[in-house]
């Protein structure tokens, strides 16, 4: 890589995260409160099965407590609806999190609904979602742009006034991110399937947020000199060399334009599991009314 490309290492801010919420955790076990967070998996999708383990494991090395449900692919929706509400009801637990995708049968909004917002660490609820959209800040984030906004501020303290482009518009990455940003005083471009000529909205950026699920798509001359990358694409393609992982953004190119680029993996990934435990400790916090921040 150039030596004038930064490369925003995500696992090393992931571990300090980390390790200032297991100490916040410790002092709030000292208090007599242990955050609680509780995981729900429908299903049996392997991708899905390995993202509940780490967050598991990662939950209780933070000295945590760690629910997780496991429940057949032919769930009723009731049946989780009612999970749910014993989940809401129950003062062990601080933080709900339903892991998507959910089986076709079950309508997502329903589910994620129906989390109280107090207990929404995903930040996906309803509620949540609007506070952020008015500038708000006494709701849950979603963890994924939580994260990229943290690894933004490592390289850029100071987002306001910055052209800020955003490629992908999901409600779990694109939107909260592009939201996030234009609290943050960014102008902000949010990009989707109908926008013409998505490469000259990107090469306008001096942030670029890549969350499109399409490998490689952002091509080196697709980055303004200078631009900070996110790169929050995670796809498994075949090479000649076998399976691999790579993000929305070809990396080798963009690196030679990018002031400074996260990588895939070990850039926006373990980020979001950290964000996830911030989120977890901050509704045990509100839920219980010690308001210590890290």
């Amino acid at each position: 890589m150039p030596e004038s490309a930064t490369l925003i290492n995500g696992s090393t801010e992931a571990k300090s995260l980390t390790h200032a919420v297991a100490e916040n955790v410790a002092l709030l076990r000292q208090q007599g409160i242990t955050p609680g967070l509780a995981v729900v998996l429908v299903g049996d999708d392997p991708a899905s099965a390995i993202y509940v383990r780490s967050k598991v494991r990662k939950t209780e090395a933070v000295g945590m407590r760690s629910f997780c449900h496991r429940l057949p692919s032919n769930t009723p929706q009731a049946a989780l609806l009612d999970l749910i509400a014993t989940l809401n009801d129950d003062k062990d637990i601080h933080g709900i999190l339903v892991q998507l995708p959910l089986p076709p049968h079950i309508q997502r909004d329903a589910v994620l609904d129906a989390i109280s917002p107090e207990k929404d660490v995903d930040g996906f609820h309803v509620v949540n979602a609007g506070k952020l959209a008015i500038g708000r800040t006494d709701g849950m984030i979603p963890c994924t742009p939580l994260g990229c906004l943290i690894l933004l501020r490592r390289v850029l303290p100071v987002l306001s006034g910055l052209h800020a482009v955003v490629i992908g518009c999901s409600n779990i990455v694109g939107r909260p991110m592009a939201r996030l940003l234009l609290n943050e005083g960014c102008t902000v471009v949010l990009t989707h399937l109908q926008t013409r000529d998505v490469a000259a909205e990107a090469r306008r950026a001096d942030i670029l947020i890549v969350a499109a699920g399409h490998p490689r798509l952002v091509r080196g001359s697709w980055v303004k000199p200078g631009a900070v990358v996110i790169d929050v694409g995670i796809n498994r393609i075949t090479t000649p060399t076998g399976p691999t992982i790579v993000g929305d953004v070809a990396f080798d190119e963009v690196s030679v334009h990018a002031r400074a680029v996260t990588p895939v993996p070990g850039g926006v990934g373990p980020m979001t599991i950290a964000c996830l435990l911030q989120n977890t400790l901050e509704a045990a916090r509100n839920i219980t009314h010690k308001v210590s921040p890290i």
